[in-house]
């Protein structure tokens, strides 16, 4: 059965359980009668979604509150325990694996370290199978309450009918990398699993715009600074981001060569791994065999030896300031592009390197920033540290399955049928009451 615009019966359902459940997530416990303000729908057809949800064990009770002179009215939740997600963030040092349940409540973790040849596939598939094999096995959890696993990568991830997710990440050396079936390939999961991949950049944006300093905003850029850089822009019109390789804006000409090949990257200026040899070109000594993160910590250490300190006392090491100096100006010459182009109401900056230069390193960034972009966008523009941590990629990426499942209205993928469904048995089905 059809209505006029064009949608089934089914997909009304669908939009009203989806309508319910996201109400419930983002701004529960609500009563049934608040939900009716908040989705647009009549009290009767709250009452139907709520009990079809109810019995589905996707909401359940939540205490009650006073009414105006009646009897109290019970309170709704989204049922933690109703399912459960996994996320996963290829990093530059490490990759880490989160099992949450639907509220997004961390139940396990595991993390393995990359050292070496950091971005060899077959080791971080094996890294990824046997974390996911882990947090199940901690929280005592079967792989069939999954309702999928979000994986954040470096680069393009390109979606194909017969190879799943493919990853392009020239800065990396991935060249078309099928990653989505080479997980498949002895995966501690079910067939039925379902993966959802995508660039780092846009699962930290996703995060941020749910739970972070993005939510609210209409406009936004969300930075993720790192080993590189990478930006998820989110517009009314891409609702859910999209990454953009803004690491690889070309900053200047004939200038120091970038990973990914090319000459003048943003990223060969403005990203931790570049900064870094950026340092020790100029005569600063990292800790001996440290990684990133450990020797990102002394430079800062050694540009500013005490958070009491002037950041021109001579006890600063000149050389680690100025490259900063240098780094937070092409960071914010960066970042006036995007808000000449995109002109966002917020900008936030996250990533492990861009949360451990922190504010003080922020504030040049936002002075370099408004000064090379246009009067009118720099003036609306907000800038400003991302709230959720080391862990916002690994969230992001848990939310992909989860925003899968409300699209879907809370109901987990159906069995693919061997043959087409018997047109009686569909137009059953969609003039079924609701």
């Amino acid at each position: 059965m059809t209505e006029r615009n064009g949608r089934t019966v089914r997909d009304l359902r669908r939009a009203n359980r989806t309508a319910v459940l996201q109400r419930l997530y983002f701004d529960g416990p609500l009563s049934r009668f608040e939900l009716g303000p908040v989705t647009g729908l009549s009290s009767g057809s709250v009452s139907n979604v709520v009990a079809d949800l109810v019995a589905d064990g996707l909401v359940e009770e939540a205490g009650s509150v006073d009414s105006d002179g009646g009897r109290p009215r019970t309170l709704l939740r989204v049922a933690p325990d109703s399912g459960h997600m996994i996320g996963v963030d290829v990093g530059e040092t490490r990759v880490r694996i989160e099992l949450f349940d639907l509220t997004l409540t961390e139940l396990a973790r595991a993390e393995r370290p990359l050292t070496g040849r950091r971005y060899d596939v077959d080791v971080i598939v094996e890294h990824i199978r046997d974390g996911i094999a882990e947090v199940l096995a901690a929280a005592g959890t079967a792989p069939e309450r999954l309702l999928g696993v979000g994986i954040g990568v470096p680069g393009i991830v390109e979606h194909t009918p017969h190879s799943g997710a493919v990853v392009h990440g020239q800065t990396i050396g991935w060249d078309a990398i099928p990653l989505e079936a080479l997980l498949r390939t002895g995966s501690p999961l079910p067939e039925s699993a379902r993966y959802f991949i995508d660039n780092g950049a846009k699962t930290l944006g996703q995060a941020e715009m749910w739970f972070g300093g993005g939510r609210g905003a209409h406009n936004a850029v969300v930075v993720l600074f790192g080993s590189g850089v990478g930006a998820c822009l989110v517009t009314p019109e891409v609702e859910h981001g999209r990454a953009v390789e803004w690491g690889h804006l070309t900053v200047r000409v004939r200038g120091r060569r970038c990973r990914c090949g090319a000459l003048g990257c943003l990223e060969a200026y403005a990203g931790a791994e570049s900064l870094l040899d950026r340092w020790r070109e100029e005569g600063g000594r990292p800790p001996e065999g440290a990684d990133e993160e450990t020797a990102l910590t002394a430079m800062l250490a050694a540009a500013y030896p005490d958070e009491d300190t002037a950041a021109d006392d001579a006890s600063a090491d000149p050389v680690a300031l100025a490259v900063l100096e240098e780094t937070a100006e092409y960071l914010g010459a960066g970042l006036s592009d995007l808000i000449n182009l995109f002109q966002p109401e917020r900008i936030i900056v996250g990533g492990w390197a861009g949360l451990q230069l922190g504010a003080r390193f922020l504030t040049a960034v936002r002075r370099h920033a408004t000064s090379y972009a246009l009067r009118y966008p720099a003036q609306k523009v907000t800038v400003d540290l991302g709230r959720l941590g080391p862990d916002a990629v690994t969230v992001g990426a848990a939310i992909l399955p989860l925003a899968d499942f409300f699209a879907r209205g809370g109901r987990r993928p159906s069995p693919a049928p061997e043959g087409p469904a018997p047109a009686w048995r569909t137009a059953l089905e969609e003039r079924a009451p609701h």
